[in-house]
C-alpha cells in the first residue's frame, strides 16, 4: 500500500515502487514513500500490497493461471507527487526507480515529473532488496549530509549501485518463465526440474548465471558461496530475502551459515507481491556489497 504520511528528512523525500520491498519500518524511519505496482491474476488487477503473496498463489492455483505484474502508471506517480508537494511545498522529491529494464515505472515517473520541477528520478538498476539497499543507503547519506545537492546525492547513489550484488534461487521456474523477465532462459536447458538456478540482477536484467543441484538447503549454501566469491565483499552486512513458504529451518540454517562466513549484521525481508509473482514460493535470495 502507498504511504501518505510524509516524515520530513531534511529537504528531500525519497519515493520508490512497492517492488523495492523497502520494509514498513524503514519507510517509517526515513520517511520513504512507496508507490504500489500492480499484480494481475486472470482478469483482475490489484495494487501490490492489497493482497498478500499467499493469497496470490492461492488464487492462481484456484483459477489455473500464473500471476502477471505491471509497473506504476504516470497517474500513480502524479497522485503521490502532488500529495507530497501539498504537504511539503519546499521539499525535493527523489524517485529511486525499480530497474527500468524490467518495467515501465521509471518512464512513468518521468512523464509524471513533467511540469513538476521539484521531482528528480534515476534508475537504480535493481529490484527488491537490491533496490531497497540502494535506497536506504541513500537515505542515510541524506541524513548525514542534509545540504547535499541532487547531483551529489545521485553521485553517491551511483557509487552504491556499482557495489551491489543481488541474486536469488527460485524453486519453481514456471513463474520466471511466465513473467518473461529472464533474459537468457535458454541457459537453463531442458531439464528444469532437476536444477535450481542462480538468478542475478545484472545491468538491471534478470540473468541466470549458475545452476545448482540437490536440496534447497544445499543449493542455498552453494548460492551464498557463489555470491561471496564475486569480489572483495563487505562483511559488515548481508540482506537475506525469501518468499512465502520457505521453511524456518532453512532460514535458521542460512543465518548461522552467514554468521560463520563472517557477516556481522544479517537482516531478513519477506518479499512482496510483485517479486513473489516472479520468483514463486519458497525462493531464497541475498544482497551483498563489495567493499568501497
Amino acid at each position: 500500500m502507498s504511504r501518505w504520511v510524509v516524515i520530513r528528512m531534511g529537504k528531500y523525500v525519497i519515493v520508490v515502487e512497492s517492488g523495492s520491498d523497502v520494509t514498513p519500518e524503514l519507510c517509517e524511519r526515513y520517511g520513504i514513500v512507496r508507490v504500489p505496482m500492480h499484480v494481475t491474476i486472470g482478469d483482475e488487477t490489484v495494487e501490490d500490497g492489497s493482497i498478500d503473496p499467499l493469497e496470490i498463489y492461492s488464487r492462481c492455483n484456484e483459477f489455473g493461471v500464473m500471476p502477471k505484474t505491471s509497473g506504476c502508471a504516470p497517474a500513480d506517480f502524479s497522485r503521490v507527487y502532488d500529495r507530497i508537494h501539498a504537504e511539503q511545498p519546499d521539499a525535493t522529491i527523489l524517485h529511486l526507480a525499480y530497474s527500468e529494464a524490467t518495467t515501465c515505472s521509471h518512464q512513468s515517473s518521468k512523464i509524471a515529473a513533467q511540469g513538476r520541477d521539484y521531482v528528480f528520478s534515476m534508475d537504480t538498476r535493481f529490484v527488491s532488496v537490491g533496490q531497497s539497499l540502494v535506497v536506504v543507503e541513500t537515505a542515510k547519506y541524506i541524513e548525514a549530509h542534509p545540504d547535499a545537492t541532487v547531483d551529489e546525492i545521485f553521485a553517491f547513489t551511483n557509487s552504491v549501485m556499482d557495489r551491489v550484488l543481488l541474486g536469488f534461487v527460485p524453486t519453481d521456474l514456471a513463474f520466471l518463465k511466465a513473467g518473461g523477465r529472464l533474459s537468457n532462459v535458454a541457459f537453463l536447458g531442458a531439464h528444469l526440474l532437476k536444477i535450481k538456478p542462480c538468478i542475478e540482477v545484472t545491468g538491471g536484467k534478470f540473468v541466470a548465471t549458475k545452476k545448482f543441484r540437490g536440496s534447497m538447503l544445499k543449493c542455498a549454501r552453494a548460492f551464498i558461496d557463489h555470491m561471496v566469491a564475486k569480489g572483495e565483499i563487505d562483511y559488515s552486512h548481508i540482506g537475506l530475502a525469501y518468499s512465502v513458504g520457505l521453511s524456518q529451518e532453512l532460514r535458521d540454517d542460512m543465518e548461522v551459515y552467514a554468521h560463520d562466513l563472517g557477516f556481522k549484521d544479517i537482516t531478513w525481508t519477506q518479499v512482496g507481491g510483485v517479486i513473489s509473482s516472479h520468483c514463486g514460493p519458497t525462493a531464497f535470495g541475498a544482497v551483498l556489497t563489495l567493499k568501497a
